[in-house]
């Protein structure tokens, strides 16, 4: 990451623990590219304002609710969300069922799939059904249920219930965090219940999840990772989770996003 100033470092430290629940004084070094000094610094100055809280090691955000909203979300990491995407979209084959989660990644996903023909879309997220909704090709169904409006997603019995009734060729999942030890993390049980069950209901599971998603644990829902799953990240994840996950029989895919263009 490029140089920044201390004020635009400490407001993206801030972001990071509202939206992620904790930054550690290690992972904020070496994501800005500063001393371990620097950051005790800046977080000193964050909890003296009142913005952050101090913990060992770290800092976390005061609100008692970090999950960021979907619109929040959408524009972050885009060009990492944008590769996996297109990747994810090339596994498509024509005649094929697929799932897709809410999520702005997975979101990415439906919008490269406008071009695939005689595909079926069933899905849980807004974002994907505004994606295809005027695509004459594609055969969407929405599973409805319980809207959630932070993640802009359909949970619950009625979502639950509808998935009884199909399978698919392809399931593709979002994250807020993805540990190799307890799986994938969100900020409700629902969501992480509704998660296990797309999973049973295809024959492929994709988890699409840019680099700064792994090894995070903002929140204390998971779903567990199984055994042949894919994870598709981008080239800058840590090798070290990669080869936790790895270990745990999760295929691996990396993708390489296209550099950012800056315009006068």
């Amino acid at each position: 990451m490029p140089a920044i100033g201390s004020k635009a470092r400490r407001d993206r430290i801030v972001h990071l623990a509202t939206t992620t629940g904790l930054a550690s004084v290690e992972e904020l070094s070496r994501r800005f590219g500063v001393t371990a000094s620097t950051i005790r610094r800046d977080l000193a100055k964050l909890t003296n304002d009142g913005r952050l809280a101090r913990t060992y090691g770290g800092a976390m955000a005061l609100t008692a609710h970090p999950e960021a909203s979907l619109r929040q979300r959408i524009g972050e990491a885009f060009p990492a969300k944008q590769a996996i995407a297109r990747w994810a979209a090339q596994e498509v084959r024509p005649g094929e069922n697929l799932l897709l989660d809410a999520g702005s990644t997975v979101g990415a996903l439906a919008h490269e799939l406008r071009t695939v023909k005689d595909i079926t879309v069933a899905t849980t997220g807004l974002t994907a059904l505004q994606a295809l909704s005027d695509v004459e090709t594609i055969h969407v169904e929405c599973l409805g249920g319980t809207l959630r409006p932070l993640s802009q997603g359909f949970v619950g019995p009625l979502t639950e219930a509808a998935l009884e009734r199909m399978t698919f060729d392809r399931v593709f999942l979002g994250t807020d965090g993805i540990s190799p030890e307890h799986g994938i993390c969100e900020a409700d049980l629902r969501q992480t219940r509704l998660k296990e069950l797309m999973s049973q209901r295809a024959d492929h599971v994709y988890v699409l999840a840019h680099a700064a998603k792994l090894g995070r644990r903002p929140f204390h829902a998971w779903t567990p990772l199984r055994e042949g799953w894919t994870l598709v990240t981008d080239d800058s994840a840590d090798p070290r989770v990669l080869d936790e996950l790895r270990a745990r029989g999760m295929t691996i895919v990396l993708t390489q996003p296209a550099p950012m263009t800056e315009h006068p």
